[in-house]
């Protein structure tokens, strides 16, 4: 299979995924908007910034020419962060032929609109198919062919099975879904439950208060999904509860990171700082507390982190505000069982 990808963005996940569709044989050329970035990445054959001590291999062309990295590729892959995406897709909308598949791999929710990435990318690129890469997946293990499985979803069957084909390989296993919002909805909210982890682990709360953290954030996180349209079962899956579990737990994970220096009394500020990258999670929470009240979605979990980042609320305070709310059941319903396909 004779196959060319256009990667916008030099990120972790972006060079990660470059570096294994290059080690498939495939045509891979990387735009990077930092020209010092890009030298530095030709010269030592390496990221040294966002995914250090990691080879480049050979065939993958690294540049700041968005228009050769995009010239008859089959697929654009795009991995810059949510709040950048609109401003890459209009930099690059003239040189987007129709026939080119657009595959997001980025995970958060616009600010200022609300919307998903795959609203923003129908906005401006409306004739392109569209899928979204998402699952419990760090860059540094991906890169190193640690195994790993992520979900392939498309509302177009074809697309969704031909990207599986594109990124399986015997270390990064693909699973195909139909559920756009879903998948989407389920990598960006799970990153605000696991600021909150992070901030557990901060304060020095145990496995319990993880525990609870987790399996609280992924009904809440299926409370909005469901809201906005998405399966149920979607959240129990890959690119729900399987992204929650990897993100809450492993110091990859930036929104853990970052959540810890905030349970250890640094400010947002210094917390963002010290991490280096960008932290989704943190201009999620906005997003995901804007839509509930919107929507009128109860999501205290969010309410809690929201308050924490963006009103200096008192971390521990928040804690106890969690555990002193009024008795609920447990089994609620998040709506209704819909399953469907393609």
């Amino acid at each position: 299979m004779s196959e060319s990808v256009g990667v916008l963005g030099g990120g972790s996940w972006g060079t990660a995924l470059s570096i294994l569709l290059s080690n498939k044989g495939f045509d891979v050329d990387m735009w990077v908007r930092n020209p010092d970035q890009v030298s530095s990445m030709n010269q030592y054959r390496e990221n040294k910034r966002y995914l250090p001590n990691i080879g480049l291999p050979q065939n993958l062309n690294v540049s700041g020419d968005i228009e050769k990295t995009l010239f008859k590729k089959n697929v654009v892959l795009l991995s810059v962060p949510t709040h950048a995406v609109r401003e890459a897709l209009k930099d690059v909308k003239k040189y987007i032929k129709k026939e080119q598949i657009i595959v997001n791999v980025a995970k958060g929710i616009e600010n200022d609109t609300l919307l998903r990435i795959s609203e923003i990318v129908k906005e401006i690129l409306p004739n392109n198919n569209y899928c979204v890469l998402s699952g419990p997946s760090h860059a540094e293990e991906v890169a190193l062919e640690i195994p790993t499985t992520v979900v392939s979803a498309s509302s177009n069957k074809d697309v969704a099975e031909y990207i599986q084909d594109l990124f399986i390989t015997s270390s990064f296993r693909v699973y195909v879904n139909p559920d756009i919002i879903g998948v989407e909805l389920g990598g960006a909210l799970k990153n605000i439950i696991a600021l909150g982890a992070g901030i557990s682990d901060g304060l020095n709360h145990g496995d319990n208060t993880k525990a609870a953290l987790m399996t609280r954030g992924i009904t809440e996180m299926g409370r909005l999904g469901v809201e906005l349209g998405a399966n149920p079962n979607t959240f129990y899956g890959l690119s729900g509860i399987g992204d929650l579990i990897v993100t809450c737990t492993s110091m990859h994970s930036r929104n853990r990171r970052a959540g810890i220096l905030l349970g250890q009394g640094k400010t947002l500020d210094e917390a963002i700082e010290e991490i280096g990258m960008v932290v989704e999670g943190v201009k999620t929470t906005k997003s995901a507390y804007k839509l509930s009240e919107k929507l009128g979605i109860e999501m205290p979990i969010t309410d809690e982190i929201y308050n924490v980042l963006y009103n200096n609320e008192n971390v521990k305070e928040s804690v106890n505000r969690l555990m002193l709310r009024d008795k609920k059941h447990e089994m609620e319903v998040i709506g209704k069982n819909n399953i469907y396909n393609w």
